[in-house]
């Protein structure tokens, strides 16, 4: 009786608190239109680190992306907090909230859906033929500037990985980012590096370039393609006597000179100590500058031999 009048007050309280928030330019959905609008979460776009993405379709016929959140914890006021944030970013390279449900253990984020679809289909499907090789290297490396572009407006609002782990806390539990722990810095599991910052989303930026790249191995260079781990000591060592990469589809010197800077940057990023990783700004000048001013960072540590599990959400802000 005392706990669910403790969840009743607390309900109470964010309900309030929400009232507070009116002016949001958000539309608050119940759980039956959440059902409503995914068909009972029929059609499933991919799984994130903290939920399910599912396609759903408005009254109006426009299509959104559901995410639905999993091992929700607090009373709410945080979800809430950060909805009202997220709702007053705007940038070209974040994809737009249009909504949020927050009715009793529930908790889900409606965006606007992409039809193109995630990165990942693009840089990680085997069938190389029909995927991968339609995407030029011009393409990937500005989409890696886009998603860079994306990170350092947050960062300016000091959004990522650093809001959503409890302040007294420096990890995030196992469980909540089981399916995307091959993109997460490793300070997040360990107390021995540090605690959690917007240097951990440049960690996982770098990974995620690191994947970008790795799509594209040549099946004759003689590295196994299981894992980051070992194709990223081969390329950090082709890089350190300035070999040929061994990637498909390069076709000119720009497009070299592109890989070359992805790396790099990649490389940067993934630095053990935090303090070594540049901000996101840094990594936006170093990707649209001289290749020339470009120094091969140290060799970084990678403890895991273990390749990531597959997002089938990586975006933004899935």
């Amino acid at each position: 009786m005392v706990v669910f009048m403790k969840k009743t007050k607390n309900y109470q309280n964010i309900e309030a608190f929400l009232r507070n928030h009116g002016s949001l330019p958000l539309k608050r959905y119940s759980y039956s239109d959440i059902k409503k609008m995914t068909n009972s979460f029929r059609h499933k776009l991919g799984q994130g680190g903290y939920g399910g993405v599912y396609k759903g379709r408005l009254l109006d016929g426009c299509y959104v992306a559901v995410k639905n959140l999993i091992d929700s914890e607090g009373n709410g006021e945080e979800f809430i907090n950060e909805v009202a944030s997220i709702s007053r970013t705007s940038h070209v390279n974040i994809v737009t909230l249009l909504g949020f449900c927050f009715e009793g253990l529930t908790r889900a984020l409606i965006y606007e859906y992409m039809s193109n679809g995630s990165l990942e289909k693009f840089i990680c499907e085997k069938d190389q033929s029909q995927t991968n090789h339609s995407l030029k290297w011009e393409t990937l490396y500005q989409i890696a500037i886009g998603i860079a572009r994306g990170l350092e407006y947050l960062h300016r609002g000091y959004f990522g990985l650093a809001k959503i782990c409890p302040k007294r806390e420096s990890i995030v539990s196992m469980i909540g980012v089981r399916e995307t722990i091959g993109y997460i810095a490793p300070k997040v599991f360990s107390r021995n590096f540090g605690t959690v910052s917007h240097k951990s989303d440049v960690y996982s930026y770098g990974m995620m370039v690191i994947e970008m790249t790795r799509g594209r191995q040549s099946n004759n260079v003689g590295v196994d393609n299981s894992s980051e781990l070992y194709f990223t000591q081969w390329v950090y060592e082709r890089l350190e006597v300035d070999e040929e990469l061994g990637l498909q589809g390069i076709s000119n010197e720009e497009d070299k000179e592109r890989v070359r800077k992805m790396i790099i940057v990649s490389l940067w990023c993934i630095q053990t100590n935090p303090s070594d990783r540049p901000i996101m700004s840094r990594e936006v000048e170093m990707l649209e500058g001289s290749i020339n001013s470009l120094q091969i960072p140290p060799k970084p540590f990678l403890s895991s031999p273990r390749s990531a599990p597959r997002d089938s959400s990586i975006n933004l802000l899935s």
